[in-house]
């Protein structure tokens, strides 16, 4: 169901920040408890059942293009969406997955026999290296400190996806039982949207399907790690146990897991279990104190056995 208003009475001061007004750290800072319980949610492919377009039909068409793949489109496609979907690196900050994918290609004979010659990332590497806040306004100041081609190169390919994805990417609504279970977390934890895609698409969905204001706070790529925006916005401020992230890629349980703080997976492919899970079950335990434990352990488990580490053509004599 989708909320036809602003689905909860928040206080002035909880309203959701818009990110223009505060450097984003510092709002991550200066957030400062309402609720008793602290819950962190992903967004694509967690809140919503964007990853598959985005990546399929934005992503990858213009990781095709911009890095003259058109030879090798087949494996480049089959990387690409090994990288971003359907592995261990699901959901990584982009320029980390343009990196992994050329780096897999690399190792495939199909490249090798055709001549490809790859594009040389090194200078991606050296700035991914030394900057947290992997997103375009970054970049586009990097590129302007260094005047590298394939820096320009790389930004050029990043905007052309944002222009994708805000040309191709509406009307997708939340999975169902994602609103009712915002409303039951709402009630009693600040809630903050934790994720690396940028925050304009992030506002721009949220806002589309009228959720906006379950929440304190969106946090995209230009806020920095979701480790960090985690333990900026959370850590400290309320006891590890009553920190939550939520989300449905390996990168999520490790924002938790590096701060200390709970995990609840959606798991790729089963989102509408897991959330209605969440909802009839989880949830719950997460507020009366029995989420921590063998139950949790069970659940991550179980996630884990979903995404490979080791993509299935290397496997191929």
């Amino acid at each position: 169901m989708i909320c036809s208003e602003n689905p909860v009475n928040l206080p002035e001061e909880c309203k959701l920040f818009d990110g223009n007004n505060m450097n984003p750290a510092s709002e991550l800072i200066s957030l400062t408890p309402q609720k008793e319980f602290f819950i962190g949610i992903d967004s694509d492919g967690c809140v919503f059942d964007t990853m598959e377009i985005k990546q399929k039909e934005c992503f990858c068409p213009n990781f095709i293009k911009h890095f003259h793949l058109q030879q090798a489109s087949r494996y480049a496609r089959e990387t690409w969406e090994f990288v971003n979907l359907y592995s261990q690196t699901r959901g990584c900050n982009r320029f980390h997955a343009v990196i992994r994918a050329h780096e897999l290609m690399a190792k495939r004979k199909e490249i090798q026999v055709r001549g490809i010659l790859l594009t040389e990332l090194s200078a991606l590497k050296e700035w991914v290296s030394k900057e947290t806040r992997l997103g375009n306004p970054a970049l586009e100041k990097y590129a302007l400190e260094v005047n590298d081609p394939v820096i320009r190169q790389v930004l050029e390919w990043s905007r052309a996806v944002n222009k994708s994805i805000a040309e191709m990417v509406f009307g997708i609504r939340p999975f169902p039982m994602v609103v009712e279970a915002l409303r039951k977390m709402a009630g009693k934890a600040d809630l903050m949207v934790v994720s690396q895609t940028p925050l304009e698409a992030l506002s721009r969905e949220w806002k589309e399907n009228q959720i906006e204001g379950f929440l304190r706070l969106i946090a995209g790529q230009e806020y920095g790690t979701k480790t960090e925006h985690i333990r900026d916005a959370a850590v400290g401020k309320y006891p590890r146990e009553k920190i939550l992230m939520i989300g449905d890629a390996p990168g999520d349980l490790k924002a938790a897991t590096s701060n200390g703080v709970l995990f609840y997976p959606v798991n790729p492919g089963h989102e509408e279990a897991s959330w209605e899970l969440f909802y009839r079950e989880a949830l719950e335990r997460f507020f009366d104190g029995s989420y921590q434990g063998d139950y949790q352990d069970a659940l991550i488990a179980k996630f884990k056995t979903y995404l490979p580490e080791n993509p299935s053509w290397e496997s191929i004599a």
